[in-house]
C-alpha cells in the first residue's frame, strides 16, 4: 500500500487587533495620549504616521471600535463619499483619489465628525496636485510612533509567535534578536516567514530553519548552519 503523506495547508493569518493585544511602549505613548482624548483633536483631525509594522493600523481598528467608527482602506479611497460617522482612513498616503480624499476631509469636518487617518510619512508630505488639500493636509496634526525599542520588539515577537501558534524557545527567540533588523515590520515579516517555513519543512522552528527561511533578512553573515 502506497503511503499517505499528509499535506500541510496554509490557511491566512488574521492578525489580532484587539485593546488587550496592544503593545504600549515609549515610542507609542503621545500616540495613545491623543487618541484617548479626541475632542481635542485640532480640526477634529489627527493623523499617526511611522514605519511599517509600528502599530497604526492596530490603533486605528482600536479608536474605531471605542468611537462606531467607519473603518475605509485607503487604496479604497477612489470616489468622494459622504460619511454618517466618525471616520478611520488607513494609509491615507495611498489614496488613488485627491478628490476623494479633499472631499473626506471637508465632509468630516463639515459634519462634526473626528476623523482619524494613518500613513507611512507625515500628512504634510504627502504629495497632493490639489492645493485645497496640501493645504489641509499640512494643517493636520500628526504624531509619530517612533523607533521601538529592545523589550518591545521582544515582546512582540512573543505575541506574533502566539498568534499564529509557533513554539520557539526563548534561546531562539533571543538569537532572533540579534540578528534581525530592530523594527516591526522585520519582525512580522520574520515571523510570517517561520510559519510559512516550519509548515513546509513538517517541523517545528529549529536554529537551521530560521537561518535558511531568513538569511536576506540577517544583517550579518550568516549561514545556514547553527553557531
Amino acid at each position: 500500500m502506497a503511503e499517505r503523506r499528509q499535506i500541510a495547508f496554509a490557511f491566512p493569518h488574521t492578525p489580532l487587533l484587539t485593546e488587550a493585544d496592544f503593545l504600549p511602549s515609549p515610542a507609542n505613548r503621545q500616540a495613545l495620549d491623543f487618541l484617548a482624548h479626541t475632542a481635542g483633536w485640532p480640526q477634529r483631525r489627527l493623523a499617526l504616521w511611522g514605519a511599517s509594522g509600528a502599530g497604526k493600523t492596530h490603533l486605528l481598528h482600536i479608536w474605531a471600535r471605542n468611537h462606531g467608527a467607519q473603518i475605509i482602506p485607503g487604496p479604497a479611497l477612489s470616489h468622494p463619499a459622504w460619511p454618517e460617522s466618525p471616520i478611520a482612513l488607513d494609509d491615507a498616503d495611498q489614496v488613488p483619489s485627491e478628490p476623494a480624499l479633499l472631499h473626506l476631509l471637508n465632509a468630516t469636518a463639515e459634519a462634526g465628525y473626528p476623523l482619524l487617518i494613518t500613513s507611512a510619512i507625515p500628512p504634510g508630505r504627502i504629495r497632493a496636485a490639489l492645493p485645497d488639500l496640501a493645504s489641509r493636509l499640512r494643517a493636520t496634526t500628526a504624531v509619530e510612533i517612533g523607533p521601538a525599542d529592545e523589550a518591545f520588539l521582544a515582546s512582540l515577537l512573543a505575541r506574533l509567535l502566539a498568534e499564529r501558534q509557533l513554539p520557539v524557545a526563548a534561546a531562539l527567540q533571543a538569537w532572533l534578536l540579534t540578528r534581525l533588523p530592530r523594527t516591526p515590520g522585520a519582525i512580522q515579516e520574520a515571523v510570517a516567514r517561520l510559519d510559512r517555513a516550519a509548515l513546509a519543512a513538517g517541523s517545528g522552528v529549529t536554529r537551521p530553519l530560521a537561518a535558511q527561511a531568513l538569511a536576506d533578512l540577517f544583517h550579518d553573515d550568516l549561514v545556514t548552519r547553527p553557531a
